[in-house]
């Protein structure tokens, strides 16, 4: 579908509809910025100046209808109750920053800063809104890195320090990431959080761009139309693009409210972002990279299957695509193929990504007085790593909280074994991005590799958690772990027990996209006695 531009001829018709429409009481619940203007910022002050020209063939957004700019920079969309009105970021472009941090690409009707401010050009009324300022990009990077948070999840501003002590300050300094996405339940239902949260992602000093999650709606909404009221005022549009010349991210929120009803939300997309997917996607070459970030997984059973399925359908002359997501605080991969509705060129990947909370900020603290917060599938609380080469091809990382990037997975074993024994005990190997094909190896005392089986069980290090939780006379920590679940990504071995008495090393090797890595433990066998 082609894009309109909007001819200088035309624009004044616009003008002289909206003075009309300007005194009219419909007017007063408008957006100033559903007509506005893109310039290049030339000297980065935010405010368009002498010989700042406008920026042709930028598209502009509603949520639902797109437009681009005309030739000198201004846009026109048509009158509708939508709250936010924002820019697609076009590659080789950055936009400036808003007062709390975050990138200045969007304008919401309630808020006095999305008006003409000094240093702007008069125009008439209602044409209000504050220009969207745009910088080229003098050095942009062969290899674009985004941080990928799930479920900062934050009930109270105590939470709000494990965040800033465990995900945040680590990263301050030693991040390599050129942009950063959080998808979803960046609270736990307190939408006061908002600013204390924007203030600690910030000091990573990368555009971070938001996604609503199901603790994210207001929970006094009525209605599935009103639900985002806080999150679109503090956090932006809760649908988007943003375009860098590796990839373009799109972000969808995924969750329909259904206040009084049970279940109170489900996963699925509204006809308005199907109308922007379907008006968006058809400006890209079929070579880009599309990234989809959303909460809910697509394999959700409470995501509608028919949305997913038009999802599908839209993606599928993209060659290159991926799927990130949040919302089970566990960490897996879906490859999505024919057997699901998938059509598309080989299987479509979507990456659960693990939540910076774990479980919920749940667990016993450790000695810096952070709850350890494993999640239920064993992989500790952490963040995900996308890297983006010029030719779209990614590769994904995992990150635990406060760990070096070697640390990959971690081992269960025993300590001690019979000597001759038969060997009914087990070495588990929790690869937290590991996946079907993922091949996993040990070896004992530096002897032969020999590979290790995939299983689908809970890690026994939580079952072993859970027992002495279980077993306790009190609670350990502010809540106990979560109870151990299956794992998608845990492998076994026996342990050999026909050796010699004493130590043994065990190494364990897995080969991942991001390369290989290793873990080493002991365990020791004693002879027979009785």
């Amino acid at each position: 579908m082609a894009l309109p531009f909007f001819p200088e001829r035309r624009m004044r018709h616009v003008l002289v509809a909206s003075l009309l429409l300007a005194l009219s009481p419909f007017a007063a619940a408008q957006s100033p910025c559903f007509t506005g203007l893109v310039f290049d910022d030339a000297n980065g002050d935010g405010r368009r100046g002498q010989g700042e020209a406008g920026i042709e063939g930028v598209l502009v957004s509603d949520g639902r209808q797109i437009v681009r700019t005309d030739a000198q920079g201004r846009y026109q969309l048509a009158a509708s109750d939508a709250a936010v009105v924002s820019i697609i970021k076009p590659a080789g472009w950055q936009p400036g920053q808003r007062a709390d941090g975050l990138p200045d690409t969007w304008r919401h009707r309630d808020d006095p800063a999305a008006l003409q401010g000094p240093g702007q050009p008069a125009m008439p009324r209602p044409v209000q809104c504050r220009g969207f300022a745009l910088q080229r990009q003098t050095l942009a990077p062969a290899t674009l890195t985004s941080l990928l948070f799930a479920d900062s999840q934050t009930t109270d501003m105590t939470e709000v320090g494990y965040y800033a002590r465990d995900i945040i300050e680590p990263l301050i300094g030693t991040h390599r990431a050129h942009l950063g996405m959080t998808l979803g339940d960046i609270t736990n239902d307190d939408m006061g959080l908002y600013p204390a949260l924007t203030a600690q992602t910030t000091r990573l000093g990368v555009p971070w761009l938001h996604i609503p999650g199901n603790h994210d709606m207001d929970m006094d909404a009525s209605s599935d139309a009103d639900a985002l009221t806080s999150f679109q005022r503090a956090l932006g549009p809760d649908t988007f693009a943003w375009e860098e010349p590796q990839a373009v991210f799109i972000g969808l929120d995924d969750i329909i409210a259904q206040p009084g009803q049970r279940p109170a939300y489900i996963g699925g997309l509204r006809e308005d972002q199907f109308d922007f997917l379907t008006q968006y996607l058809a400006t890209l070459d079929d070579s880009r990279l599309v990234v989809v970030g959303m909460h809910m997984p697509l394999f959700d059973a409470n995501f509608r299957v028919a949305d997913r399925q038009k999802l599908f359908d839209l993606l599928a002359r993209f060659p290159k695509r991926l799927v990130l997501s949040g919302h089970t605080h566990t960490q897996q991969h879906r490859h999505y193929g024919p057997a699901d509705g998938w059509q598309g060129v080989g299987a479509l990947h979507e990456y659960n990504v693990g939540a910076a909370c774990g479980s919920y900020w749940s667990g016993v603290a450790d000695a810096t007085g952070i709850p350890v917060a494993t999640m239920a599938d064993g992989t500790p609380n952490g963040y995900g790593l996308l890297q983006v080469d010029g030719q779209g091809g990614y590769t994904l990382e995992y990150r635990a909280a406060r760990a070096p990037a070697q640390a990959q997975m971690h081992l269960h074993a025993p300590r001690v074994l019979r000597q001759g024994a038969y060997p009914a005990w087990g070495l588990y190997a929790n690869v937290w991005m590991g996946q079907a094909d993922t091949v996993v190896e040990f070896r004992v005392d530096g002897g032969a590799w020999q590979p290790m089986t995939r299983i689908d069980k809970p890690d026994p290090a939580l079952l072993a958690e859970n027992a002495i939780d279980d077993l306790a006379p009190g609670l350990r920590g502010f809540d106990r772990s979560p109870e151990a679940e299956p794992s998608t990504h845990l492998w076994r071995a026996p342990v050999p027990t026909k050796l010699e008495a004493g130590e043994h090393r065990v190494d364990v090797r897995a080969q991942l996209p991001a390369g290989e890595y290793m873990v080493s433990t002991t365990y020791r066998l004693e002879p027979a006695s009785r």
